[in-house]
């Protein structure tokens, strides 16, 4: 019990230290945590003005349908926001016209629950109503729950989402839409700057003779690791581009621009990049797995290979610097990606003539080192082949 006791306040602290933190990014930093501090001002921001019209001034007989609606729009892109909107109307007009109608045939709210909640709930799987399909049986709930149903409170159901909806994405429109472009160039830059990381890391271990299955796995399983972060960047520049259809900031000479082929280019880059650190880590781990002294290859082949792996992470930082520089950082110019490609191509030369003269006179070791070569020529000539001419 006392060990319980003591966690409890430890991971209160802990909780309480990362939302403190995450306070303090939102005021002092752009990030996700001010993004989702902005997008829940704007959710609160519409619902009230919806109530202020529909509940406040007009005092509509459905008046909570219309702040309820407009919270629920303010999505996170306003392209969403929009095809969202129209789905959600279509959902709860379908789910509301079907219940009064039922509602007026039936005396018994059980009985028209039972005969309208299987429909709509097979309608929101319909394809055309995406995610908002629900509002469909939420629509025929409002109406078979209500005290009385009449065509003029279901019509003003439909009339104070129609406005709730017009609200939410008004406000999501106009009110700072959301943009996820930094999103995009982090998760890109992240992607190169793990590459590097795996890289280095295998190179210390080559070079230094020391590594085992053990390391080698490691190795190995970032680099598959490595694969998730540049399907998280190819994630992140659907967001981007979706965020910037119907965006007024994307708009003028201060806007921001959608994201280009160089983010498409990037992505094709550091696809095959991971592609083939995977397969590096994969033959060093199988290296790793032969016990035999002679099976596997000694200091005069995983030094050379070392050296041409530091070379190639060196590429890629520089690659990712260059594309997706960091705010304050010092700017990687055309000469030094041009000096590391032509560095790159030197150090493939070396190292295909030293592993070359190795294994010539070894049939035992061509498959493994030929496996070596193949990798390293295809991360060389995918890094050189980027180059800007």
């Amino acid at each position: 019990m006392e060990c319980l006791s003591w966690a409890v306040p430890a991971a209160a602290r802990r909780q309480g230290g990362a939302a403190v933190q995450a306070v303090r990014r939102a005021w002092t930093e752009p990030g996700r945590e001010r993004d989702l501090t902005v997008q829940a001002g704007k959710a609160t921001v519409a619902a009230c003005l919806a109530w202020a019209v529909a509940g406040w001034w007009l005092r509509a007989p459905a008046a909570f349908v219309a702040p309820w609606v407009a919270v629920v729009l303010v999505e996170s892109t306003v392209y969403r926001s929009l095809t969202h909107g129209l789905q959600q109307l279509a959902a709860i007009t379908v789910g509301t016209v079907m219940a009064t109608l039922v509602a007026f045939t039936l005396d018994s709210t059980m009985i028209a629950m039972a005969v309208v909640l299987p429909a709509v709930l097979l309608l929101a799987h319909w394809q055309r109503l995406g995610s908002q399909g629900i509002y469909a049986a939420t629509g025929a709930l409002f109406v078979l729950t209500s005290s009385q149903v009449t065509f003029v409170t279901s019509t003003a159901r439909i009339g104070e989402a129609v406005f709730g909806a017009l609200v939410g994405i008004t406000v999501n429109a106009v009110i700072r839409p959301p943009v996820y472009l930094r999103d995009a160039r982090a998760a890109l830059r992240d992607a190169a700057w793990e590459a590097q990381e795996i890289l280095s890391a295998v190179a210390e271990g080559l070079a230094q003779g020391e590594w085992d299955e053990s390391s080698a796995g490691d190795w190995h399983t970032r680099a598959l690791r490595l694969g998730r972060l540049v399907e998280q960047a190819r994630s992140a520049i659907g967001w981007s581009r979706e965020s910037m259809r119907g965006n007024h900031r994307g708009r003028g000479s201060r806007g921001v621009s959608l994201p280009d082929e160089a983010y498409a280019d990037a992505l094709a880059v550091l696809d095959h990049v991971a592609v083939h650190i995977a397969g590096v880590t994969r033959t060093v781990l199988e290296m790793a797995g032969q016990h035999g002294e002679t099976d596997r290859p000694g200091q005069h082949v995983t030094g050379p290979y070392a050296g041409f792996l530091r070379q190639v992470g060196r590429a890629i930082g520089l690659y990712g610097q260059a594309r997706f520089p960091e705010t304050g950082s010092e700017t990687v110019t055309q000469a030094a990606r041009e000096q590391a490609a032509e560095e790159l191509r030197h150090s493939l030369d070396e190292l295909h003539r030293k592993l070359s003269d190795t294994v010539r006179n070894d049939s035992s070791a061509l498959a493994t080192h030929g496996e070596l070569l193949a990798q390293a020529r295809r991360l060389a000539y995918q890094l050189v082949q980027d180059q800007p001419r």
